[in-house]
């Protein structure tokens, strides 16, 4: 280490920042910030401005995966669980109720166990909230994809889904033309394809997956199909981000919470852009564009 003055910091800086910048080696540029705290900050938008795309911050190593896995479904990066009117609450590894700021959620998720909801909390570590749960769920890390699966499969295979609402909500008609152009185009022909695509993930297969007991995942099932249209759900943190299948456990629980048709529900899970306004922030500026050389190259000026 070596004490420098501000000048000497910035002046360091911004030297190595323009020499990338003339030397076209904007992907090499990586700013992070702690938790953003507005939607789009002063100094990323400067950035961006250069051409800049290296923004990194707490929720690259948070919320990711999840977010991706959520996008690919609907378009909408985040999940927004309705636990106070619930009647099963399915939550995985690190989530927001066991975030040191997010103390509403786990006053809702109490109050509603308190009403008779019951709680599965999938993590291998005993967390505050795993511990009050009516299903603890220790799986090995990385397995939980292979559970949600499997307990997709049991409401499949036993027509406990929520037939209307994935009729209406789900594109299985474009899945059909794209996959399976040679079968009738009916619904009944796409549940009959999804169930032979997910018969694979019996119980028994993400049992020895997750190392658990293959009871304890029909049992949830069982519950989820119960609580229907009312079952709230979240996953976040080491599950979504900490390995690299995360965003396909997000996946995979988004299409539990489908079959149910429990998305944007009273007790269910809604998109988060659904149940708040977010004012629209300042348009990005456009990236600035480098200017041909007059000279007959193929190089571009700084």
């Amino acid at each position: 280490w070596e004490r420098a003055t501000w000048d000497e910091v910035l002046d360091d800086i911004a030297a190595r920042v323009r020499k990338a910048l003339q030397e076209e080696r904007r992907n090499e540029i990586m700013y992070h910030v702690g938790r953003p705290g507005h939607e789009l900050l002063y100094h990323q938008r400067i950035l961006h401005s250069w051409g800049i795309d290296g923004h990194n911050s707490h929720t690259n190593v948070c919320s990711a995966g999840a977010r991706a896995g959520y996008a690919f479904w609907s378009g909408i990066d985040r999940p927004s669980p309705d636990h106070a009117n619930a009647r099963f609450i399915l939550l995985l590894s690190s989530h927001l109720e066991a975030g040191h700021y997010f103390n509403p959620h786990a006053q809702r998720i109490i109050e509603a166990k308190n009403s008779g909801t019951k709680i599965c909390v999938i993590d291998t570590r005993l967390s505050n909230t795993a511990s009050k749960a009516d299903y603890w769920i220790s799986s090995w890390p990385g397995s939980e994809g292979a559970i949600l699966l499997a307990m997709c499969n049991i409401i499949l295979q036993e027509d406990l889904f929520d037939r209307q609402f994935v009729r209406q909500w789900v594109n299985w008609e474009d899945y059909l033309r794209e996959e399976h152009a040679d079968k009738a185009p009916t619904f009944q022909t796409f549940i009959r394809v999804l169930k032979d695509l997910y018969t694979q993930y019996t119980p028994e297969f993400a049992a020895k997956e997750a190392g658990i007991d293959a009871k304890v995942i029909v049992d949830v099932a069982h519950e989820i199909a119960k609580a229907g249209s009312a079952f709230s759900s979240h996953v976040w943190r080491n599950t979504a981000a900490g390995n690299l299948g995360g965003w396909q456990v997000a996946r995979a629980l988004q299409f539990l919470v489908v079959l149910v048709g429990a998305v944007g529900t009273p007790g269910g899970t809604a998109p988060n852009a659904a149940n708040k306004f977010v004012p629209m922030p300042p348009l990005m500026p456009p990236p600035k564009a480098p200017k041909r050389c007059r000279r007959r190259t193929k190089r571009w000026c700084a």
